[in-house]
């Protein structure tokens, strides 16, 4: 009998070595998948600035040359590079505001140093409201309502945003608000069917607020974690659609008193100072609490993310690289600035050092 136990003793230990092992190379195998998705994510994003980059980093780096003397004409040209860069005069007179007191300050006189300084500032810019952003953790359903003019890319945005939250493991519904624009609830169901996420919507010229309505109160019956709810991009009647706005949040408050726990505004990064222009006059209609920022792929004036980022103290919540699904990246500032200000070069030197 003694023998048997021990026999099983063995057995037992051998299984839950075996069993050890097995986990720990499935959180090998897991920890190597995230990297990959993570490195795949951030060349994504640094692929997507190229047009950027070209335009401010490689602009600055041509002008903060090691060796060269820190003198007014030298402020100026990077005056010039940030402003026509779209980063805009107010943001770009406090940059240079803070080269010019960081140069006073410490006897500054090689250009090369003014270049991490400048990086910085403009990470700090990007930082700022991020503390606001509030958390889905035990608030369901959450309610992001989504709002801005019509061709920016707000139904696609709320279908990629759609698949972002799906493939994090929490369950969506798309409420069709934007009951004016003819196919407006047909091109977001495309969307909904590309992200497999439900959607809830009515003929054309239904009352936005009763459709926002049903979509909260079908989410609440489903237990699902969060809704985004689409609306009309009419700013051109800014009363009607202020009005329009506060009756869909009075709606869904009879159902969810916090409703909406967010206002993402999309606005295109391709058209560059007009976006802050619109970011102005949406301000002015909707509590706006997070940004998403489309086409950055598709331009050179992506600098307007940061003019945006310090003219509203809203942060950027997430931005479009690509025309794909899945190229809608939750923003990160410190990737996004590492992204931007990784040149060729320096690319090649951190490739070199990986192999």
């Amino acid at each position: 009998m003694a023998l048997f136990d021990k026999f099983k003793e063995k057995v037992s230990s051998a299984k839950e070595k075996m069993s050890d092992k097995m986990a720990e190379t499935r959180e090998k195998v897991s920890t190597a998948v995230s990297n990959t998705k993570e490195k795949l994510k951030f060349t994504r994003l640094r692929e997507g600035l190229t047009k950027t980059r070209t335009n401010l980093v490689n602009r600055l780096a041509g002008a903060l040359l090691p060796g060269r003397k820190i003198d007014e004409a030298l402020i100026q040209e990077i005056e010039e590079i940030l402003i026509t860069a779209d980063i805009g005069v107010k943001t770009t007179t406090a940059i240079i505001a803070s080269v010019r007191t960081r140069v006073r300050k410490e006897g500054l006189d090689n250009a090369a140093e003014l270049y991490d300084f400048i990086k910085q500032e403009i990470l700090g810019i990007l930082q700022q409201g991020r503390d606001k952003i509030k958390s889905m953790a035990d608030n369901k359903p959450f309610v992001i309502m989504v709002v801005g003019v019509n061709g920016v890319g707000k139904t696609t945005s709320i279908g990629k945003l759609a698949l972002n939250f799906k493939d994090d493991g929490k369950s969506v519904l798309i409420g069709a608000a934007d009951t004016f624009r003819a196919a407006a609830s047909e091109q977001l169901e495309v969307w909904a069917e590309r992200a497999d996420v439900p959607i809830i919507k009515q003929k054309q010229g239904a009352d936005p607020a009763a459709v926002a309505f049903d979509t909260l109160q079908a989410a609440i019956a489903r237990d699902a974690d969060l809704i985004m709810i689409d609306t009309a991009g009419r700013l051109h009647n800014k009363t009607g659609l202020m009005a329009e706005l506060e009756k869909i949040s009075r709606v869904m408050k009879k159902l969810k008193p916090e409703a909406p726990d967010e206002v993402f505004l999309v606005l295109d990064a391709t058209t560059g100072q007009n976006a802050i222009q619109q970011a102005k006059e949406f301000t002015k209609v909707a509590p706006v609490t997070g940004l998403i920022l489309t086409k950055l792929d598709g331009t050179a004036k992506g600098g307007v993310v940061i003019a945006i980022a310090n003219e509203f103290k809203i942060p950027v919540r997430y931005i479009g690289v690509g025309e794909k699904i899945g190229d809608l990246q939750e923003f990160d500032p410190a990737e996004f600035v590492n992204a931007l200000f990784e040149t060729e070069e320096s690319h090649s030197n951190a490739d070199a050092a990986a192999q």
